[in-house]
C-alpha cells in the first residue's frame, strides 16, 4: 500500500483502490463509498498552539500540506460552510506526499490535517491524535476501485470488486463516523 500512482496496464496490476479523485479516465471506475473526513492535530501541537474553537481561530495555526504524487496538486484544509466549500490554506511547516508521512507529521506536532475517519481511528483511540473543530463539516472523500477496461470481464476482478462493493455497503465498516464511533 502506498500513494504512488500505479500504471495498471504497464505494471500488470489487476485493480487498485483510490481515495480521492480517480485521475485516469481510461480506467473503469467503480464507486465503493464516500468516506467521512475529520480535522486532526496532536495533543502536543494543541498544547503549544491552542485548541481552535472556530474557523477564525485557524488564523493562528499551521497545517501539514499533502502533495499528490499523481497530480502534484497541493491540498490544504477544506470545510463545508452553508453547503459551500470553503478552502482554508494555512502556513505549512512541512509538505508530504504519502498518507503515512501525513499522519506522522501531524503526530509529530507539525500542524493540522484532514483525513478519512477510518484512517485516524487507531490514533484517536490511542490519544496520539485529537479531533478539532468537530462542529465544522469536512467534505467526504470518494473511495473507488479502478481497473483497466480489458479486465472488465475478468472473473477474478469482478468477484473482488463486487466483494468490495458489498463490504463497503455494510454498516460498521468505519468509513463513516456514525457507523463506528471511537471507543
Amino acid at each position: 500500500m502506498n500513494d504512488r500512482p500505479v500504471d495498471l496496464i504497464r505494471e500488470g496490476v489487476d485493480c487498485v483502490l483510490r481515495g480521492g479523485l480517480a485521475l485516469d479516465d481510461s480506467l473503469v471506475a467503480r464507486p465503493l463509498a464516500m468516506m467521512d473526513q475529520i480535522t486532526l492535530a496532536s495533543p502536543a501541537y494543541l498544547a503549544r498552539m491552542g485548541v481552535p474553537e472556530t474557523l477564525d481561530d485557524l488564523a493562528r495555526h499551521q497545517m501539514v500540506e499533502y502533495v499528490s504524487s499523481a497530480s502534484g496538486k497541493r491540498f490544504g484544509l477544506e470545510f463545508l460552510i452553508d453547503a459551500a466549500l470553503r478552502p482554508v490554506n494555512l502556513p505549512t511547516a512541512v509538505a508530504v506526499n504519502s498518507a503515512d508521512g501525513y499522519f506522522c507529521a501531524c503526530e509529530a506536532g507539525y500542524g493540522l490535517i484532514q483525513a478519512p475517519y477510518y484512517h485516524a481511528r487507531q490514533q484517536l483511540a490511542q490519544g496520539t491524535l485529537v479531533e478539532v473543530l468537530p462542529q465544522l463539516a469536512v467534505p467526504t472523500m470518494a473511495l473507488t476501485a479502478l481497473y483497466p477496461p480489458h479486465r472488465q470481464l475478468s472473473q477474478r476482478v469482478r468477484v473482488f470488486v463486487d466483494w468490495l462493493v458489498e463490504l463497503c455497503a455494510q454498516p460498521g465498516t468505519g468509513l463513516q463516523r456514525q457507523s463506528a464511533p471511537v471507543p
